[in-house]
Formats: structure tokens, sequence, C-alpha cells
């Protein structure tokens, strides 16, 4: 991108302060100075001479000038998309010669910003500082923090806590043999794949390692990390280990046996002092059976004390909420289970299935909760109807794996809370191994659902466009809302730039109110890097892609085009994503990135450690 700024003659007896935006290394930038108005002997000294500007952390912009005399107060102006005018984002104190600013990047491409400097008689500006180009060298870039020896697939999951300050990287091919929380991180023993987590916790400009999390019984294959999920609070944080092979049932039952594999488990820690995190909980099946995959996907509310597990291998044949858990004759039918917490003891209080249960349709791939924990969407992407739409005939098994969602309503009946299923849920245009329902997201407010069909044919581009079927397993993505206890479709939105098993939907996120949308393609093809690059040159191989998209007034429109910053073949951006509030910060996990550099900030120059995978922020 471009950083620059401009200077002219003072006008009137006012002077300005030098000021800068740098998003590069050592970037220099003139004098600059203000318009009109009286000065008088308050008036700020000559500007002073050029200086050099130094990026110092990620998804961040920092502002540097010198100091001059007679202000009381700095005031920053931003005006955020270069059209809309500028407005004050922040009063900094007079003797300050910085501010770093933390910026959502998908919005601030073409932003512009002027520093005043104040006093009680006026205030002097600087010349305009304009953001343009692709923000490459804002874009965060996490590693796990013993990246090197390769094939963590960190990124594989990801999660933000409410504020934007916790970051949750899941890494479950990571081979350390450790336990539990902060143990040595290069113990040179090894559990291959058995799986970590890796905390970042941002102060200020800065990020840190705040914890290196392990499993309690850490065992090789059983892909701890596969799934994360971090409460709003970011007190409580889930983590899935679908490849788990402990025989036992329930909470904190016994751990050390491995006699049903990949049965699963869930692992909760706590940190009620927002510093020290510990296990609160070990967390299996109530009904454990080898091959659930129990922990494939976890939703968390936003004060903790509710959590979802799904289990898309589960082989119950029981259907609705008041299933039989114990009538395994529907392989791989799946289920979800929701826990709830009473102070710090977790317990089971439901074991879902689908209305219509059926032998493959992995009921439970995904699952998602809004923040007050009252509405559940559960995706079965093996589901066979031929129903279109909302409420269709759940029996009509025409198309293979076009796949289903199932939405769950969590009502107070009594002194109990009641689990009931609100709709069935099919895209308006179904069909044959679309796989609607591998990804699925709901708004924290509970009235907004998208669901992500990798594996869904449309060639069209961009929003609302045509539904034929004529570029293979391109992926789609489909938007419901619900009005009172009705839900209906709302929007089809295919990639800005389609391409044929490029998997659109692999991942998505749903902002709180529901008015902003993160898409990830894992297996995109695109060439570029940053923030609105050039998305129709595809020459880099899965490197993969992330689309943001805007609700305004009911109608959805695409935002930006987002690639990493260091756009790698066979990368795999894209395979989770994360937002925060409308947008402000947004992550996106590439499990397949090769850099050997560890940690937060890292070189992104080098390709020597393989599958290692990255985060980025924007």
């Amino acid at each position: 991108m471009d950083t620059r700024g401009s200077s002219e003659e003072a006008m009137n007896g006012r002077r300005t302060a030098a000021f800068g935006i740098g998003l590069s290394a050592l970037v220099c930038f003139g004098a600059c100075s203000g318009g009109g108005g009286g000065g008088d002997s308050q008036a700020a000294p000559d500007a002073p001479a050029a200086f050099a500007l130094e990026l110092q952390a990620v998804k961040n912009f920092r502002f540097s000038w010198t100091d001059v005399a007679g202000e009381t107060e700095y005031r920053l102006l931003e005006n955020p998309d270069g059209s809309s005018g500028f407005t004050q984002v922040a009063t900094i104190a007079a003797d300050a010669t910085s501010h770093d600013l933390v910026v959502p990047l998908v919005s601030r491409v073409n932003a512009q910003y002027i520093l005043q400097a104040c006093n009680a008689a006026d205030c002097s500006d600087s010349a305009t500082v304009f953001v343009s180009g692709t923000l490459e060298d804002a874009i965060g870039y996490a590693k796990p923090s013993n990246a090197g020896s390769g094939f963590e697939q960190a990124g594989t999951s990801v999660a933000l806590d409410g504020n934007g300050r916790t970051l949750v990287i899941g890494a479950p091919g990571e081979s350390n043999s450790e336990t539990g929380v902060n143990g040595n991180q290069n113990t040179g023993t090894v559990a291959t794949q058995s799986g970590a987590v890796y905390v970042y916790v941002r102060s200020g400009r800065f990020w840190s390692l705040q914890a290196y999390l392990k499993a309690s019984n850490t065992d090789a294959g059983d892909f701890f990390g596969f799934s994360v999920a971090i409460s709003g609070d970011g007190t409580t944080l889930a983590v899935g280990a679908p490849n788990e092979d402990s025989s036992f049932t329930g909470i904190d039952s016994g751990q050390n046996d491995d006699n049903a594999e990949d049965s699963g488990a869930v692992y909760v820690f706590v940190r009620p002092d927002g510093f020290t995190w510990s296990q609160q909980a070990y967390v299996k099946a109530g009904n454990t059976d080898a091959g659930d995959g129990f922990g494939g996907s976890v939703a968390l509310s936003d004060d903790g004390n509710l959590l979802v597990i799904g289990a898309s291998g589960e082989d119950g044949a029981g259907t609705g909420t008041l299933a039989d858990p114990n009538s395994d004759t529907a392989g791989n039918s799946g289920a979800a289970y929701v826990l709830s917490r009473s102070g710090t003891t977790w317990s089971q209080t439901q074991y879902l299935k689908a209305s219509n249960t059926g032998g493959l349709d992995r009921f439970g791939s995904s699952v998602s909760l809004s923040s007050d924990g009252n509405t559940l969407a559960v995706g079965a992407p093996g589901e066979d109807s031929a129903a279109i739409g909302i409420g269709g005939d759940e029996g009509s098994n025409g198309r293979t794996d076009s796949g289903a969602v199932y939405v769950f309503l969590r009502s107070l009946v009594g002194v109990d809370f009641v689990w009931a299923q609100q709709a069935y849920v099919k895209a308006g245009n179904p069909g044959q191994d679309d796989q609607f329902g591998g990804s699925v997201a709901i708004s924290g407010l509970g009235s907004t659902l998208a669901v992500g069909a990798t594996l869904e044919d449309g060639s069209s581009a961009g929003v609302g466009g045509s539904t034929n079927d004529s570029l293979t397993d391109a992926g789609a993505v489909y938007v419901f809302s619900r009005s009172g206890t009705s839900w209906s479709q709302q929007s089809y939105i295919k990639a800005s730039n389609p391409g044929s098993s490029e998997f659109f939907g692999t991942s998505l996120v749903l902002s709180f109110s529901g008015d902003s949308l993160v898409v990830g393609a894992e297996q995109e093809d695109g060439d570029a890097t940053g923030v609105g690059g050039n998305g129709a040159i595809k020459n880099t191989s899965l490197s993969g892609a992330a689309y943001a998209y805007r609700r305004v007034g009911g109608a959805w429109s695409f935002q930006r085009y987002l690639k990493a910053s260091n756009t790698g073949s066979g990368d795999r951006f894209g395979r989770s994503v994360a937002i925060v509030g409308e947008g402000t910060t947004i992550a996106v996990g590439a499990r397949l990135e090769d850099g050997s550099a560890a940690g937060t900030g890292a070189t992104q120059d080098d390709d020597a450690a393989t599958s290692t995978g990255a985060v980025y922020l924007y």
C-alpha cells in the first residue's frame, strides 16, 4: 500500500505538527500544515523536519509526530472510506508523539486521517494522510509458539472473544507429548497429531502468548484443537478432540483407557481472573461409542454456561429431542449434545437428533449457538431429502447428500429449560452432493442463519445470482432470517470470483447483529495478497480466500475479498474464520501454511516448515 503525507506553507500565522501513518518499515513523511483561521501567541512553532516511521505491531495503524509547543491536546480525525467525511476518533494527551489505532482493515482500504493540534484559541490541522492499496503490512500474522517442526496445522480452528483481545488457535496436528496448561512446548518426546491450542492476548498494540494448552490425557492421533469455541466474555474455552479414544462416559470420568477408538472428547478450560487458565472439565458423551467423533464441532453461549457438542459419527436411530441414545442402528446419523454449567459443575442436559434421522446424514458436523444460548443450529451435510426451503417433506430421500440444517429453540417451561425443533431448513435449490450444512453460523441475536454448501455447483458470482449447476463444487452460502417464529431464505451468496472446486462456504461466521458475514473458501486459487486484491488471476492452487459481505436494510452486498499477506500454493487460507462485533476484527486460519517462524508478528517470507499453519488478523 501507499502511505503519504504532503506539506504546504503555513497560513495566517498558524503551524501544524508533522505526523504520519505507516504500515511498512521506515516510511518517511514530510512536514504538514493546515488550513485557515487566525493565529495568536499560542500558535504552535514551525513544523518539524521529516521523520521515519516503522510499524511495530499487527492490525494496527501507528501515527507519529513531533510534539509542538502551545497545544493542550491532539485530536485524530478519520474519514473511514474516503467519502463519508471526517469524524474525531481519538483525543490524545498534549505531550504525546504517537498514537495507535486498531482498525477493521476490511473497511479501511480507502481511509484518510488528519491530526489536529489544539489549544483554547484554535486547532491546527495536518495535511491529510491517505491509506490505499491492499494493506498487506498491516495484517496480523500468528503462528504456533513452537512452530518449526511442521504439520501442526494451526488455524484448522480459530476463535475470538467478544472484545477481540483473545485469539484462540487450534492446531490438531501438533505432536508434543506434554499434558495440561503451559507445559514444556519442546519436550522432544512425540505424540503424533495429539494436538494443541494456543491462546494469544492483546495489550494495546502487542499480542503475546498467554497459554499453551494440551489435553489432560494427551495421546497420539487425538486431534485436540480440531474445534475450538470461546465464550463472549472470554472466561471459558471449549476444545474438541474428535479422535480421542477413551470409552468412559459423562463428565470427568476416567481418561486413560483407549477402548473406544475415535469416540472423541471435549475439554473445558477457564480463566476466572482473566490471566490464568486451568482445565475445568473433561467431557465425554453420555453414550460414548467408537467412531462417534464427539467434539468435531463445539459452540458456547456468551456467558460460557451452555456448551453444544457435535458428534457427526454417532449412530443413534432415534429422532428429535426425546430420542433413545442407545439405539445404535443408524450408522453415522450424528447427534448433538447440550451441556450446562452450574457454578463450576457441568452436566449433560440434552441429547439431540434430527427429526428425520438417517444413516450417513452426519448431523452435528457443524453447530452454532446464539449469544443467549436459546437458538441452536445443527448441520447435517449428508442428509438426503429432496425438499426445498423451510419445512418441506423430510422423508423424500431423492437427493443424496444434499444436506439440511435443523434449528432448535430453548425455552423455559416452569423451572426447566426445554428444547424443541423450530425449523427444518433446506437450500432453495438443493442439489445432490451439495452438502448444505457442512458449515453453519447463527447471529448473536439468533435471528439470522448462514449455511454453507461447499459442493454446490452454481456458476453465478456475488449475491442473488442464478442457480444453474455448471461450476462443479464452487460452493455457496445461503442466508435465512427469522421473523417471529418463521424462517425464510433471504439470500443466495456466491464468491465474487467463483471457480470450480474452490469450496466456498468451507467456513463462515456472522456478527452479533447478523449484518456482517465472512465466508472462507479454502481451495480458492487466487494469486492476490491482502485486502481487496484482484481475484481474477488464479495461478496459486489451493491458496484459499475469504470474503466479507454486509447487509443493509435486508439487502446483502459483497464488501471485500481477503487473502493472506503471504499467499502461497496449498496454504488452505479460509479453513476457519472468526469475527468480533460487526467486523472490528476478523481472523482467518490457513491450516497448511508453511512458515517456520513462531509467535505473532513473525517473518512471513520463508516456507521452511511444512503445514505449520497460520492465522491472519484483519
